[in-house]
């Protein structure tokens, strides 16, 4: 695994979290999961870190992605084998 800061802000029945997870362990990235509460209401965490309530949130630093169609190629474009080369 490759040492990263990422936190994902996800919940494990989530699809589109699903589909950040394993891009995440296809790069052989490491990183913080963060489980958030079913509720939007209760989701105070992710509210505080993207200013909205939907999951998946990953948070790379300074960039904040908010929308598995955004984060999957950032993840690419960032830790892909061309990135790495």
């Amino acid at each position: 695994m490759r040492p990263t800061n990422i936190v994902l802000y996800q919940a494990e029945w989530c699809g589109y979290c699903a589909r950040v997870r394993a891009k995440l362990t296809d790069l052989l990235l490491d990183y913080k999961v963060v489980n958030v509460p079913p509720s939007h209401a209760l989701r105070t965490v992710v509210r505080e870190v993207s200013g909205q309530t939907s999951i998946p949130v990953m948070v790379d630093g300074d960039v904040v992605l908010d929308d598995d169609d955004d984060i999957i190629p950032y993840l690419e474009k960032t830790y892909g084998q061309k990135a790495a080369v």
